[in-house]
């Protein structure tokens, strides 16, 4: 019986080791929306990312620091080469001055997750 276990150990990490890799590249991690303004609502910015690996890219959650930013992002597996993105929202109401916010990514790629940042500062309803 543990002959046959470390066989069938061997063969799947033999599968596996020959089996390709996703990877997740973003023409930007980090966005600075500048000066909004409060009263004008929430912002959105889309991060867009292309699939350098050769093996579908599976993007599995996206996790933001704070309640007032949210995230969207391509659900269906994106294949090598392929593009998606993930729109990331932040709403200003209450929160005048400087602010940095981060949103996590986990995926199925060789590096398990990224954060995208984004920046700016609220200005204050008159």
């Amino acid at each position: 019986m543990k002959k046959y276990l470390s066989l069938l150990i061997a063969v799947l990490f033999t599968l596996n080791a020959g089996g390709g890799k996703a990877k997740i590249v973003f023409d930007s991690t980090r966005y600075d929306f500048g000066y909004i303004q409060e009263d004008k609502g929430k912002v959105t910015h889309s991060f867009k990312f292309t699939n350098g690996g050769d093996a579908p890219l599976i993007i599995i959650d996206t996790r933001s620091t704070c309640g007032c930013t949210a995230s969207h992002f391509t659900k269906e597996p994106v294949a090598p080469a392929g593009t998606g993105s993930i729109d990331v929202t932040f709403d200003p109401e209450g929160r005048p001055g400087t602010f940095r916010k981060e949103v996590k990514v986990y995926t199925n790629a060789r590096k398990a997750s990224i954060k995208l940042i984004i920046e700016g500062i609220v200005v204050p309803k008159k």
